[in-house]
């Protein structure tokens, strides 16, 4: 059998040393924020990019192109590997397109290679959570196809609860309009969000004021997540760490979930969601 790589991009926004030491390939995508291009995971620190971001910085971001997808999926093929690559959602970004694209040239140059690339459907620790299950899979012993439709049929199990604490990113990102974003700053309105089953980030209810929001995210965790097993959940946020250690103690108390990764939330993520953002993700019945 031939060996299987799992790779992802770095939107997974999983620790850069959780990745390195379970040898998973990252794919980055890139940021430019005050007249500096940077690698997402690989260049400023959650602290050092959201400092900017509070200091009135903007950030863009930019996807992998189907030449850089080709370059880092081609050493692995050389080696006469095999290839499965979550990508992050098709419903925030074109990086997975040209994920795919790569991998159906490359298929033509490379006949007797498996390449597999999945719309995952997924975004940030989502993502990642659906790397920490593939890589059990892998673990177990099964085979590419078996993984891939494993991931196929449970992407939409991958619950993403999130909140922000500041609005006027998302209206930047066409997610609120300039109105709500000013009244509802104005009122500590805190916006409840969730990834829908096309990947993308749809606002589905509000609370007024911080704690309320987070306890919120967390009671819904818990309706969402009755009669699945999670022994891993996995919160980020936006260099606010206090806030998800709170929520984590929610979801120790609440789910009984002893096993919680929490790491701030990525540097091209992040540009779209501002510092103040907690997500807590999970398996459940539905999104």
């Amino acid at each position: 059998m031939r060996e299987i790589v799992i790779t992802v991009n770095s939107t997974v926004d999983l620790p850069r040393e959780w990745v390195e030491e379970r040898n998973v390939p990252v794919i980055p995508l890139k940021y430019t924020i005050d007249g500096q291009t940077y690698t997402d995971m690989y260049g400023l620190s959650g602290k050092e990019f959201f400092q900017k971001l509070r200091e009135g910085k903007m950030s863009v971001t930019s996807q992998v192109n189907p030449d850089e997808a080709k370059e880092a999926f081609e050493p692995f093929l050389k080696e006469g590997k095999d290839i499965l690559h979550l990508g992050f959602s098709s419903g925030l970004s074109g990086t997975y397109n040209s994920m795919r694209i790569a991998g159906e040239e490359l298929s033509e140059e490379y006949p007797d290679a498996k390449i597999i690339v999945i719309d995952t459907l997924c975004a940030c620790l989502g993502e990642g959570l659906l790397l920490y299950k593939v890589l059990k899979l892998k673990e177990a012993g099964k085979s590419i196809d078996e993984i891939a439709q494993w991931v196929e049929e449970n992407k939409l199990h991958i619950c993403h609860n999130v909140t922000v604490d500041d609005l006027n990113h998302l209206h930047r990102g066409g997610r609120v309009s300039k109105a709500t974003a000013v009244l509802g700053t104005m009122v500590q309105i805190k916006p409840i969000i969730h990834m829908d089953n096309e990947g993308k980030l749809q606002v589905i209810a509000k609370e007024r004021g911080r704690k309320k929001s987070l306890n919120k995210i967390v009671d819904m965790a818990v309706e969402q997540s009755k009669g699945w097993e999670n022994d891993m959940v996995m919160i980020t946020h936006g260099d606010c760490i206090d806030d998800a250690e709170y929520v984590a103690g929610l979801v120790r108390e609440k789910m009984g979930v002893s096993q919680i990764l929490i790491n701030n939330i990525g540097t091209v993520i992040g540009s779209h969601t501002g510092p103040g953002v907690v997500a807590v993700f999970f398996m459940g019945s539905q999104r």
